[in-house]
């Protein structure tokens, strides 16, 4: 099946799909082929955000710390339960928390995200039905202190990318910015146009619009192995049988190390595992919701609110602990009221409970670079939690190196073998 001309997409996410679609418009026959259901990972249950404002890589200063701190605590923000070969990546990761690291690090993913709100205008005038709203980013805290240097940090990063506010609102003046916001809530500040998707509708959007560009997306097929000679992949061994290529892209998520053993590319990711639920609240949130003191967020979609956060580490899978959906829960009181009383309530109030891994390298920013001694073969993954404002901005990119076998600058700091 197939033909020796078509670029492979491994991945039905929106990295994966974005990626097929600009390889498209670039001229290349695509075809996408997915384990399971477009969306079905990752891009199923995340928060939606469109946003320059959060461009920080998850390694960051101090982070290890909380990070040990939460041992035994399947409560906390930050979860971490030891499993096997979590060490070494939290030594890279540890290594990777610098002051100067993090710095890098913002800046190369900020340099990418630059021109994001533009690719979504394009992609809706091409016919995908983004759904994207701008409401703008309240970044809400209990302590003025925190909310001051959080603005602090944004203020420094932002090099006038993105607008951000003098100074941060405090008391009722704060709780005036979102209608949602609960009394102890003590600073908050508004960063405006940043945006909210619905990302599985999004998927479905961009695989129909890849579809009517001439693309195929072939769900439920899944790659067993790799065909090669003489340092190029000819063809992609799957469940229903081989696929010819003229080239690959693995856009696979977590499912991407998998992959890459196969061709003896060892890849250190692991999922940082978020949680989210949705909930009908009265008011609701008019703007998305930065929770700086908890790291949890909350989205306005389709008329209802999505919860979201948390970081496990806690190995490779997609195992539901209830118990972080109550944490997540709770924590959400601190700046939206008391909207349950007791963690039995829960069940009867919020709706589609969902546990995603988001995958993360030891400095947890993106792979999107050509595949060590493979010179058609490409790798788009790693995007953690920024894989919703990512996906069109790294589609392209990888894209023009598909197409032209040339690197582009901005994909510099995202190489395989940094």
């Amino acid at each position: 099946m197939g033909n020796t001309d078509t670029v492979l997409v491994v991945g039905g996410g929106i990295v994966g799909l974005s990626t097929a679609y600009y390889l498209l418009r670039a001229g290349m026959p695509v075809e996408v082929v997915e384990r399971s259901t477009v969306a079905s990972g990752a891009s199923l249950g995340n928060a939606g955000w469109v946003c320059l404002s959060h461009s920080a890589p998850v390694a960051s200063p101090g982070v290890v710390r909380h990070a040990l701190r939460s041992l035994g605590r399947p409560d906390s923000p930050v979860y971490l339960r030891p499993v096997a070969n979590l060490v070494p990546w939290l030594l890279g990761f540890w290594r990777n928390s610098t002051q100067s690291r993090f710095e890098r690090g913002y800046l190369a993913v900020a340099n990418l995200n630059r021109d994001t709100f533009e690719l979504f205008e394009e992609l809706r005038e091409s016919g995908v039905d983004t759904g994207l709203s701008r409401p703008g980013m309240v970044h809400a805290f209990l302590s003025p202190a925190r909310a001051r240097h959080h603005l602090d940090v944004q203020r420094m990063m932002a090099g006038g990318r993105y607008e951000v506010p003098a100074d941060v609102t405090l008391g009722d003046e704060a709780r005036d910015l979102d209608p949602s916001l609960a009394a102890s809530v003590g600073a908050a500040y508004l960063v405006p146009g940043e945006g909210v998707v619905e990302p599985a509708a999004l998927a479905r959007s961009l695989r129909d619009r890849v579809q009517a560009l001439g693309g195929k997306v072939r769900e439920n097929v899944e790659v067993s192995g790799f065909q090669r000679s003489h340092g190029m992949v000819t063809g992609l061994r799957t469940n229903q049988g081989d696929l010819a290529c003229g080239a690959v892209v693995i856009a696979a998520g977590m499912w991407s190390p998998g992959l890459l053993r196969r061709i003896d590319r060892p890849l250190p990711v692991q999922a940082g595992k978020g949680y989210s639920f949705t909930v009908d609240l009265d008011p609701a949130p008019a703007h998305t919701l930065y929770f700086g003191d908890h790291n949890l967020v909350a989205s306005p979609m389709n008329g209802t609110t999505r919860i979201a956060g948390t970081m496990e580490l806690s190995g490779n899978n997609n195992r539901l602990d209830w118990r972080r959906v109550v944490a997540l829960a709770r924590a959400s009181r601190h700046y939206l009221g008391n909207w349950f009383t007791h963690a039995d309530e829960l069940p009867g109030l919020i709706r589609d409970p969902w546990v995603g891994g988001r995958p993360l390298l030891p400095d947890t920013l993106p792979v999107i670079d050509r595949i060590p001694g493979h010179g058609n073969a490409f790798l788009n993954t790693g995007h953690g939690m920024l894989g919703v404002t990512l996906g069109p901005a790294s589609g392209r990119a990888v894209a023009e190196f598909v197409h032209t076998g040339q690197r582009p600058g901005v994909l510099e700091p995202f190489r395989f073998d940094r």
